[in-house]
């Protein structure tokens, strides 16, 4: 076949419906007609000569074609992006655009410090970001879509071999009280003390509530005995419910500092007991990597990272510098969350 019977522009149509759920939305988001938008994807279907929509229902559904060349569309149309990438590098992060991925907890707290850092150094890169649940960064930094990211839960098991996952620092979990707790005038409380409390938590279904209850698990800390009052969507949520007295909970520690110094959150602590997490940073060593995501590796990473581990993230800034050729033959992943 010497032409292709499909442009970049059909591909950008077809995934906009697929997203959007209807040519409409698609047609809105694109900033384009609904009648252009259908004749984009008539045309599309002529060429080739198999319908890519079930139009029977309300919602556009794309067939088993549809499917396919939506999978491999969106493969062609992330390799555009990164050959846009690499040809703005050639200005010398004098532009350009950083790419950086979170889970929630570190994309809250964590990640604009350390772009702030960046942002300083580089005013002139555009920094984007995107903070979703561990399994929907991960795939994304798999896929070429992110750059890098810190994320504090498992990595999916079907990505381990094709991502550098390494640990980059310790997150600590505390108990906050109200400040007029009767525990608040205690030095240290016992592990049995946390029976007695009444707690606030996160949805029992959420990622970061379920990495609570498995780090406290590996502390003998029992979960299953706590009286979970209240069950919120965010930890902002959290912390406003607990300085109102509503209940305790254990939170980051990097989500209180503000609070504790303006001390309107009690920290406790108790006997015998440190509540730690380790946050992974992942990157994809098989996927081109811009003179942005080199610089804030090299730069930023190293400032943030406990010291014990700061030699695999040097380990890994390097890896990142080597890598920087398109290898088209290993981009074979796709998914979502």
């Amino acid at each position: 076949m010497s032409d292709l019977p499909f442009t970049l522009d059909q591909l950008r149509i077809l995934k906009a419906i697929a997203v959007e759920g209807s040519f409409k939305r698609a047609a809105d988001s694109l900033y384009v007609s609904q009648p252009a938008v259908s004749l984009q994807v008539q045309n599309l279907e002529r060429q080739l000569d198999v319908p890519l929509f079930d139009r029977g229902g309300r919602r556009a559904q794309l067939t088993e074609a549809g499917h396919l060349l939506l999978s491999y569309g969106e493969k062609i149309l992330s390799l555009c992006q990164e050959t846009c990438r690499a040809i703005e590098d050639l200005q010398n992060l004098q532009g350009g655009t950083l790419i950086v991925g979170a889970s929630q907890t570190t994309g809250t707290y964590l990640l604009p410090k350390m772009i702030g850092m960046f942002r300083q150094k580089y005013p002139d890169v555009a920094v984007q970001l995107h903070v979703h649940s561990t399994r929907r960064t991960a795939w994304s930094v798999a896929n070429g879509q992110v750059d890098l990211a810190i994320i504090g839960g498992e990595i999916p098991g079907e990505l381990s071999e094709s991502l550098e996952v390494i640990p980059y620092a310790e997150d600590e979990l505390a108990l906050i009280l109200p400040v007029f707790h009767p525990f608040a005038k205690l030095e240290k409380i016992q592990k049995e003390d946390l029976y007695k409390l009444q707690f606030i938590a996160l949805d029992s279904q959420s990622t970061i509530r379920k990495v609570i209850d498995q780090v406290l698990a590996r502390c003998e800390i029992d979960t299953r005995r706590f009286r979970v009052e209240m069950e919120l969507n965010s930890i902002e949520a959290i912390k406003n419910a607990v300085q109102s007295g509503l209940g305790t909970a254990f939170v980051s520690t990097s989500a209180i500092a503000k609070e504790l110094q303006m001390g309107v959150l009690h920290r406790a602590n108790i006997e015998g007991v440190v509540v730690k997490r380790t946050l992974w940073l992942i990157v994809n060593p098989n996927r081109y990597r811009s003179k942005a995501a080199e610089a804030f590796s090299q730069e930023i990473l190293p400032e943030f990272a406990n010291p014990a581990w700061n030699q695999n993230v040097l380990k890994l800034s390097q890896k990142i510098i080597v890598v920087t050729t398109l290898d088209p033959g290993r981009d074979t992943l796709s998914g979502e969350d």
